[in-house]
């Protein structure tokens, strides 16, 4: 007998944590997650008819991805069963599929399938499942911590609803904390707790949207905590700080969190936002990302981002770069937040960006054009007898070290490359090329 059998006998397991024991029966027992389980909402429409068809629910740690599948064992007629993709083979799979299919043919009954952490199936263990979820031999119900379109399978999420499960907001835990410590059946009422509200506030907030953790940290100081005079557990701040310690920062170097904390700042120092660049910068080094990784990242920014319009900033980020890999953490904190920083407050242009990007886009339509003959290398003898280098006007030896010559070639001589802006030192370069074509 499973989870999922004892849920759908409404038993508890003498000892179970407050967060296994409070889990939601029904979908109106749900705190949160409004926007796929408000009212009227598919989901919640699907669940409570019965009608669920194969998804894949998505979302961080303590969001209720395991809850909403109990709750969907508690309520259909279907057949439930569950593996977790962690420790289940072909095997167990293939025994749940001959099992559906002799329930399908004999009975008529459905099977549905919980899937937990389904991320961890390699590719040909997902594409076992396919054939089945196709013909309605099961419906899929999979779990996943992790962005689904980068490890799910994905002729399966074409058969399938993608579900996404937000973090829960303060209030949300908030009111989940206070309905354990009200509730006498399932939570911990009979503990007789006098909970202050900055610290059920203090826990909810710290906890980071995750629930259970949050529960683990009420229960803990539940248990811990002698009652006082008046025969009640206080729960102050106090106590709550040291029943959950420290913030949890959600980040997997291979994960959403990576891919969107590296976007967030990239994007931050793009947008001359120097607090934003600084707080991203801040999250990654909390959660422990590779130093060299956020100084690349920063060398990239400052030419493609800010180039010319302040060449300085591509010299702060390479120095950066270079100091982090001699002094490391944690003083490199600091040498990253001054290159993140300057990088943010320096001015942009993407000049440079537009120029390589067309001139390789030149480069492969028109393949190797003839060098314009004054240009060639006249290194060697016999050089001018094949006319290389022949009427190349030396630029130094003119007024402002400038002469007009030709030097792209002929079937693109009139084209316009690298344009700068007028941000910044590109203003100057504007203003330089200018007065020496003589157009100042």
């Amino acid at each position: 007998m499973d989870l999922f059998d004892l849920a759908r006998e409404k038993k508890l397991e003498v000892g179970a944590p407050l967060a296994s024991r409070m889990r939601p029966r029904t979908v109106d027992e749900i705190i949160g997650q409004d926007h796929i389980l408000g009212p009227g909402k598919l989901l919640s429409r699907a669940i409570k008819a019965d009608k669920l068809s194969s998804v894949v629910f998505y979302g961080p740690p303590g969001t209720g991805k395991t809850t909403l599948a109990k709750v969907i064992a508690n309520t259909t007629a279907s057949e439930f069963r569950q593996i977790n993709a962690t420790s289940a083979g072909k095997k167990d799979m293939e025994d749940v599929v001959a099992a559906a299919k002799d329930l399908l043919g004999m009975h008529g009954k459905r099977t549905i399938l919980f899937i937990d952490e389904i991320h961890r199936f390699n590719k040909g263990q997902q594409d076992y499942l396919l054939p089945f979820v196709e013909d309605g031999t099961i419906t899929l119900i999979g779990a996943t911590t992790e962005n689904p379109y980068f490890e799910v399978n994905p002729a399966l999420l074409s058969r399938s609803i993608i579900f996404e499960l937000k973090p829960l907001t303060c209030e949300n835990v908030e009111e989940i904390l206070k309905k354990a410590i009200a509730d006498s059946e399932r939570g911990l009422a009979g503990f007789k707790i006098k909970a202050d509200d900055d610290a059920i506030r203090f826990l909810a907030d710290i906890s980071g949207g995750d629930a259970r953790r949050a529960l683990n940290a009420l229960e803990l100081g539940a248990l811990t905590t002698e009652r006082g005079e008046d025969g009640l557990i206080h729960i102050d701040m106090e106590v709550a700080k040291e029943c959950i310690q420290t913030r949890t920062i959600r980040y997997e170097k291979n994960g959403d969190e990576h891919y969107d904390t590296i976007s967030a700042f990239i994007k931050s120092m793009r947008g001359s936002d120097p607090d934003a660049a600084v707080y991203y910068l801040a999250r990654m080094l909390y959660a422990g990302e590779d130093i060299r990784f956020i100084a690349r990242r920063i060398m990239i920014c400052a030419s493609e981002d800010v180039g010319n319009a302040d060449p300085m900033a591509l010299v702060v980020a390479e120095a950066a770069c270079a100091a982090v890999e001699r002094v490391g953490m944690p003083e490199s904190q600091i040498i990253l937040a001054h290159a993140a920083s300057y990088v943010a407050q320096a001015p942009k242009s993407n000049s440079v960006v537009n120029a390589i990007y067309k001139a390789m886009g030149i480069v492969g339509e028109t393949g190797n054009l003839p060098i314009p003959a004054h240009l060639q290398d006249a290194h060697y003898k016999g050089a001018k007898n094949l006319g290389r280098g022949t009427g190349y006007k030396y630029a130094h030896d003119f007024p402002m070290h400038y002469v007009d010559q030709q030097y792209l070639p002929d079937d693109i001589k009139d084209e316009k490359i690298y344009e700068p802006g007028e941000n910044g030192y590109e203003k100057l370069i504007n203003e330089h090329m200018r007065k020496i074509k003589g157009k100042a």
